[in-house]
């Protein structure tokens, strides 16, 4: 009889559980202790901890080096970003399924920015709709488009939103490039993106939260009523 591997559900799981904690109480660059010992420590076999320690590892939590030991890393963006992606696929979810996620992000994003009101981080949001102003190409829209979402949330001076930010990098992009081959047949794209952009963009400069949230959320309404109403080809 064949044996299957281990499911594990991290969430779930008092051997990662304790193993997060260990790893919250050393802190970014010290090494785990020896496996032998660390398995006697939390009580389970160096089988079942292995496994643990090589999901946290793929996951970019923790860096094995040969002959030195496993040291505890900074979570990079885009090891999440790799697991949302996967996630997204294994589980058959689209874009779309993010999309209130999204939303009430990027709401959250740009009334922390206006509140923040850090000028140099609203001036990239500021070239981004310039950039799209002046965009030659649907390419050029699209990149404008994904740099002016990317300047939102790094305007916040929030870590966690930028954190989230980078680590939906691929989500996000993808969401741009759908809802440009939407848009691709209608007449006047590039104008609807930069009215639907520029109000947010106002709402930072005045500093005023309310109204960049408010600016967020019909931003993506736009879009919506847009995508439910026939499609509009081009003369």
């Amino acid at each position: 009889m064949t044996n299957r591997p281990e499911v594990i559900a991290l969430a779930t799981d008092p051997v990662s559980d304790a193993l997060s904690g260990l790893i919250r109480d050393l802190g970014e660059g010290a090494r785990l202790p020896p496996e032998r010992e660390l398995a006697e420590q939390l009580g389970v076999s160096r089988t079942a901890l292995r496994d643990r320690l090589r999901l946290l590892e793929g996951f970019g939590v923790l860096n094995r080096r040969q002959g030195s030991g496993t040291y505890v890393q900074r979570l990079a963006p885009q090891g999440l970003e790799f697991a949302l992606d996967l996630a997204l696929s294994a589980s058959h979810l689209s874009i779309e399924s993010l999309h209130s996620v999204r939303v009430a992000l990027e709401r959250q994003a740009a009334r922390e920015a206006a509140r923040k009101g850090d000028p140099i981080a609203i001036a990239h949001v500021g070239k981004a709709l310039a950039d799209m102003e002046a965009a030659a190409t649907a390419e050029d829209i699209d990149d404008a488009d994904f740099a002016f979402h990317q300047a939102l949330l790094h305007a916040t001076g929030n870590a966690a939103l930028t954190f989230f930010a980078d680590a939906m990098t691929g989500v996000l992009f993808r969401a741009v490039r759908q809802r440009r081959d939407r848009l691709k047949t209608h007449p006047k794209d590039k104008e609807l993106s930069v009215a639907a952009h520029r109000p947010l963009y106002e709402a930072l400069l005045a500093g005023d939260e309310d109204a960049a949230g408010k600016a967020s959320d019909d931003h993506f309404q736009i879009w919506h009523d847009l995508f439910t109403q026939p499609r509009m080809e081009r003369p």
